[in-house]
């Protein structure tokens, strides 16, 4: 059976998510990922496969190594899914914000 992989199932796993960090400033080969777990490469190549199978990595061959860098374009798909949260939550942090300040007024 062949799963249909999205980029919320991509990132649900944390060791996903780290990959993701990692390559977000960079390109970087496998090995230079994996250089960053405690865990075996086959492994980390498995998290690699996912994620570009999801394009949220994309791949480009330099000579001999293959180096991974971010595809911004499917990351947004995740950025614009979490902003009605973010902007929710930085509501209740304003209200929040605004009943501290007119308690310390009255004390």
């Amino acid at each position: 059976m062949n799963l249909r992989r999205d980029v919320f199932q991509a990132i649900a796993d944390p060791t996903r998510r780290a990959i993701l960090l990692l390559v977000a400033s960079q390109s970087m080969t496998a090995g230079a990922i994996a250089s960053n777990f405690d865990t075996a490469r086959p492994t980390v190549s498995k998290h690699l496969q996912i994620l570009a199978e999801c394009e949220l990595l994309q791949q480009n061959q330099n000579g001999r190594e293959i180096y991974y860098h971010i595809n911004a374009k499917n990351m947004k798909e995740v950025a614009d899914f979490i902003e009605p949260f973010r902007k929710i939550w930085d509501d209740r942090f304003n209200k929040l914000e605004s009943v501290m300040k007119d308690y310390q007024s009255k004390k």
